[in-house]
């Protein structure tokens, strides 16, 4: 049935409201916006486990709303009108999202405060001309290598999941290094990052961990400042207590520990799967744009948190009364006509216009250090494997959805190593290699350690 014209409409609550997490959100998203845009336009009613959201998929709309010139926007839970009254119920698997203090939901002077913090924070990791950046790249190099040699194990030719083996466990590693978390410490938050980001019925439990971990690192480092990303928050921002940059640091969970993995597998898998394009780019040696090709189509973020209007707001065929909740969906304006059609798929650079590290106050900080690890992850494993091959069709690799992402818990392939590969080193560096090259912020072994690389990978075949 159509949706009513915008004086017609009832209110959000009251409209029948489209289901979300359907079997085409999950395996089929293009056909699934493609549906919803030919009914609706480029707003729509959903379901979001049983909470009524507009969910914006018009490119347009979702830029102007990150933008937000007028600033009509918030981004507090105070503003949801339905929470203020009490119609969110109190179990809701979102909600912890939502009332998380950070700076992900704050506005005005507040987020800038933040903002400052986590840009001055996260400048010698992404500077490529600052030494600690420069020794994360080693880094992630020293980590790629060890995973890959660690599938090598099970000989030259054989099968692997790219997803549990090397995609998803590299980013723990980095993790590891920028916030000094011990390794099974470390295990456990990213599988409680999955926990809270799937919105089951585990994230609230798995909220309070995440916080509880994040606030003990802070208060550790407020009195014995190291080289890690929390003492240098601490440092930009003298005002800022220990506990407000806890609140900060799950971020870091997200935009690594789950983004980039993400983004690690969908890059890998469209080259595989033979995307010519690009492949033609990375045999070019343009690496980030093969990232960027892949974060247009598979963006890791599907869908961001929600806004609330402070006043009433007219967008498609709707007025959006002040404090119902919004979603915009980043992966629904990629596939908008008014988007997709300004991209030449035989250009060699494609469009920078994209939406998937956001815009406005709200733009991802970290987009440089996410793009660097994928782009390293990435090259290197068309560096060491002669040959990688997909061990299932495409349209059988198994996708797993939440109402924020979508994304390849597993990605199996047939691998073949270079002859060679017995020899490179193994796992882990030489004891005198461990001296020259300590690890930042960490007080025991080295992230390189053989112990924790596998300890990673067993966690990950438990997930």
């Amino acid at each position: 049935m159509d949706a009513p014209t915008p004086d017609e409409h009832p209110p959000l609550e009251s409209i029948s409201a489209e289901p979300l997490l359907t079997a085409d959100y999950q395996t089929r998203p293009a056909v699934f916006y493609e549906s919803l845009r030919a009914r609706y336009g480029p707003v729509v009613p959903v379901d979001v486990l049983g909470v009524p959201i507009w969910l914006v998929l018009g490119y347009a709309q979702v830029l102007d709303v990150m933008r937000d010139p007028r600033g009509v926007w918030s981004k507090r839970v105070e503003s949801w009108r339905a929470h203020a009254e009490g119609r969110v119920p109190a179990d809701w698997p979102m909600l912890p999202i939502y009332t998380a203090d950070s700076s992900a939901q704050r506005d005005g002077a507040e987020l800038t405060r933040l903002r400052n913090a986590w840009s001055v924070g996260l400048r010698p990791f992404q500077d490529r001309t600052r030494p600690q950046a420069k020794e994360l790249e080693r880094a992630v190099s020293r980590y790629a290598d060890d995973l890959i040699t660690l599938i090598g194990e099970g000989g030259l030719t054989g099968q692997a999941d790219l997803a549990t083996q090397y995609a998803r466990p590299l980013p723990l590693l980095i993790i590891n290094r920028l916030l000094g978390f011990e390794g099974r410490q470390g295990d456990e938050l990213v599988q409680d990052l999955w926990r809270a980001l799937d919105a089951g019925p585990e994230a609230g439990a798995a909220t309070a961990r995440i916080a509880a971990a994040a606030a003990e690192i802070c208060a550790a480092r407020a009195l014995q400042p190291t080289d890690d990303l929390a003492s240098h928050m601490l440092a930009a921002a003298p005002d800022l207590t220990p506990e407000e940059i806890a609140h900060e640091l799950p971020l870091v969970l997200g935009l690594l520990g789950d983004h980039t993995g993400t983004l690690i597998c969908t890059t890998a898998v469209k080259v595989i799967g033979g995307d010519v394009r690009m492949r033609e780019s990375l045999s070019a040696g343009m690496l980030p744009e093969v990232v960027n090709r892949a974060v247009i189509a598979d963006p890791p973020l599907a869908n961001t948190t929600l806004r609330w209007p402070k006043t009433e707001v007219r967008m498609g065929r709707y007025r959006i009364a002040a404090g119902d909740p919004v979603m915009l969906s980043l992966a629904g304006a990629h596939t908008d006509p008014a988007f997709a059609d300004g991209i030449d798929p035989d250009a060699i650079y494609s469009s920078r216009a994209h939406l998937a590290w956001g815009s406005g106050a709200h733009a991802c900080l970290g987009r440089e250090l996410a793009t660097t690890v994928t782009t390293l992850a990435v090259g290197k494993l068309f560096e060491r494997f002669s040959a990688l091959r997909l061990a299932v069709p495409e349209e059988q690799l198994g996708w797993h959805a939440s109402p924020l992402s979508r994304s390849l818990r597993s990605l199996p392939v047939l691998y073949e190593l270079p002859p060679d590969a017995a020899g490179r080193r193994p796992v882990g560096p030489p004891p005198e290699q461990i001296e020259a090259e300590p690890e930042a912020g960490r007080q025991g072994p080295t992230a390189s350690e053989p112990s924790l690389a596998r300890r990673v990978l067993r966690a990950f075949r438990r997930s």
